[in-house]
């Protein structure tokens, strides 16, 4: 008969009784690490609940709301009320209204312009002008109960709202039970937060908005259109919001039948609720708080040597080259003012610094792409001298002259090699008190910055999660800034981009976009990890624009700086290290303000690194921002301790293949 005379039916309902829909979320799924150790797990929390059906007044829940103030009074914050909260509790007593309603004359219910009596509404926004402010000059439990009131009003019907939440004794469970009619609609339930297990990592994770937040404004239209709630719970930022598809799950959805008198006569399950799905990191979080250690280990040494008054703190990524698989992001903030240690892996994918000499083989690689270098090409390092600017030089020449190779000039890191290149790139040849025309310089900063973002530097990583820093970009573009960015003393970037960089070189120039995730699993809620249903495959943002025999000097040089002789920029990575590790230090001129207010010369101490030399399986991006220069130029070698710890610890965890 329902297919039949569907129309019939439904209008049969319509007039006597009604049906209503509503929508209940699903728990979230949990984060576990590469090991399958929960990361980021559900912990229940106790709520008083309020379900309101179509037949509750506004008084019948303000009287509620009184009651319930002397059951739980620590278990709600008054502080976010407004004065119109203030007002609209104060209406719900009908006393009161009365009270508002018999200052109001009959004009002062009639619209001038239509001569029509007053909508509800109209009328309700005069009644609430006419509340004073003594009238709302609460004391703590009214507060307290007004606070209540509220969110029990903001419920629609026949849904359920947590008004309350907290660590519920079995007397006030109780008290709820037994007394169903005082206290109407309100139940005793349960909801989850999330649980961290590993601090050094929570920045990283992200936050979920909670019931009464419900999905943000500026997120709504999106959510909406894919089925969402607007007080379901989602994820914010960085993991939750990358993956809240994954981890939301599917709400339940029950359909309520409601008699001609408003009771309800039928509840039935239209959708089930499904459980988030769960994710399986690529961080395993012992090596994650190893790296950690480390990081604090040797931070601790470089404030005792007198470096780290004034820094920031110290920061380092350590990821796959060929699968893009992080395995750690490290990161401690230092307060210069306080001297305080906290745990920053959030600032390794948005704390951006200036990377000094790491970006040479990026350099080289620009002048290969523009003609200006071809393979191992020798240049004479020697003094540049530009019209009406101070000399630059490299440290080891001392003003002399020395013909050095490509692979020589990373290995010596020659800043004078880098500024010919540059110069080439502008169709300038350097010649002693030149003087630089500027009516290709804008075209070549951009071809500068191209070779650098064909690595990932200043460009976006593609992780696969939001809120990564794409590094900085100058926008002074003179001569002199050009020439700096040849070197790495102009723009900025984040340790995760230098990561990015020395994988890439590893990868014999495949850039493989970082991720954080390395696949998403059924949620069988008991707190396993659940089967496999998706695996988070690589991904290959590009490849380097030359020839693999120029990579392949690109690792050369790197090979040689960590192996060189005596004017090798990078012996100390290789001091104590258990497998051949390839690396560019890289040491840039920076300045910060002391306590007084002082600007202080400093340095950004940096490592960009992969290993084994021969096999690459590890690739690492170093940073410590802001060290104090010692008389003679003398810089903290913390950023190469870090390197090799980092490099020993992997191969004593896992042990190189």
């Amino acid at each position: 008969m329902q297919i039949a005379n569907k129309a019939f039916y439904d209008k049969k309902l319509i007039s006597t009784g009604s049906m209503a829909t509503v929508t209940e979320g699903a728990p979230r799924g949990q984060i576990y690490d590469a090991n399958g150790n929960v990361f980021v797990g559900n912990k229940a929390v106790q709520t008083i609940t309020f379900t309101r059906t179509n037949k509750m007044t506004a008084d019948a829940m303000r009287q509620v709301a009184t009651k319930l103030v002397s059951l739980i009074p620590d278990a709600v914050n008054p502080k976010e009320l407004t004065e119109r909260d203030k007002k609209d509790f104060f209406l719900a007593d009908p006393d009161n209204l009365a009270k508002i309603q018999g200052q109001l004359s009959n004009k002062d219910k009639i619209d001038r312009k239509t001569g029509e009596k007053l909508d509800e509404g109209k009328l309700y926004a005069k009644y609430i002008s006419k509340v004073t402010a003594s009238d709302i000059d609460f004391d703590q439990n009214t507060l307290i109960a007004a606070t209540l009131y509220k969110k029990m009003n903001a419920t629609s019907n026949f849904a359920t709202t947590i008004i309350a939440s907290g660590n519920f004794t079995a007397t006030q469970q109780a008290e709820i039970a037994e007394n169903e009619r005082a206290y109407k609609g309100i139940s005793v339930g349960t909801t989850w937060e999330r649980e961290y297990h590993d601090p050094t990592f929570a920045s990283v994770v992200g936050t979920v908005t909670s019931e009464q937040i419900g999905i943000p404004a500026e997120d709504l239209s999106a959510y909406l259109k894919k089925g969402y709630s607007r007080n379901d719970r989602v994820g914010t930022s960085y993991l939750e919001k990358g993956y809240e598809e994954a981890l939301h799950g599917t709400s339940g959805v029950k359909q309520i039948i409601v008699g001609k008198s408003g009771d309800v006569k039928k509840t039935n399950t239209l959708v089930k609720e499904v459980p988030g799905d769960n994710l399986k990191l690529t961080i395993d979080s012992k090596f994650q708080q190893g790296v950690q250690d480390i990081l604090k280990k040797n931070f601790a040494a470089l404030q005792g040597e007198g470096y780290g008054a004034l820094s920031k703190g110290a920061y380092a990524v350590v990821m796959n080259p060929s699968s893009g698989a992080i395995y750690a992001l490290g990161g401690i903030a230092h307060d210069k003012t306080t001297g305080s240690i906290t745990d920053d892996a959030l600032g390794a994918i948005q704390n951006a610094f200036t990377p000094g000499s790491v970006v040479k083989m990026a350099t080289i690689t620009a002048g290969w792409q523009n003609n200006v270098l071809s393979g191992n090409q020798v240049l004479t390092d020697q003094p540049i001298a530009i019209a009406g600017s101070p000399v630059k030089q490299s440290w080891f020449t001392n003003g002399g002259a020395l013909p050095i190779s490509a692979v020589q000039a990373l290995e010596y890191s020659s800043n004078t090699y880098m500024i010919q290149t540059a110069l080439d790139i502008m169709g300038q040849p350097y010649h002693p008190q030149m003087t630089i025309y500027t009516d290709k310089l804008d075209d070549s900063f951009k071809k500068l910055r191209a070779a650098y973002g064909e690595y990932g530097l200043g460009v976006a990583t593609g992780l696969d999660i939001p809120g990564a820093t794409p590094g900085y970009l100058g926008q002074n573009a003179d001569a002199g800034n050009y020439l700096d960015e040849s070197f790495g003393q102009y723009d900025t970037y984040t340790p995760l981009q230098l990561a990015q960089y020395a994988a890439t070189i590893a990868n014999n120039g495949k850039r493989v976009a970082p991720r954080l995730v390395a696949g998403i699993y059924s949620n069988t809620g008991d707190g396993t990890l659940g089967k496999l249903k998706e695996t988070i495959p690589s991904k290959t943002l590009n490849t380097i624009d030359t020839s693999q025999e120029n990579i392949n000097l690109l690792q050369q040089g790197m090979f040689q700086v960590t192996h060189g002789g005596s004017m090798a920029t990078g012996k100390d990575v290789m001091n104590g290290a258990n497998v051949s590790i390839n690396a560019k230090t890289g040491t840039s001129e920076t300045y910060t303000l002391d306590a007084s207010g002082n600007q202080i010369y400093t340095s950004v101490n940096n490592v960009v690194a992969y290993a084994p030399s021969d096999n690459p399986q590890i690739a690492i991006g170093v940073m410590i921002p802001d060290t104090l220069i010692k008389a003679g130029g003398v810089t903290t070698h913390a950023n190469q301790d870090i390197t090799r710890d980092i490099v020993n610890l992997y191969n004593s965890m896992y042990g190189f293949k």
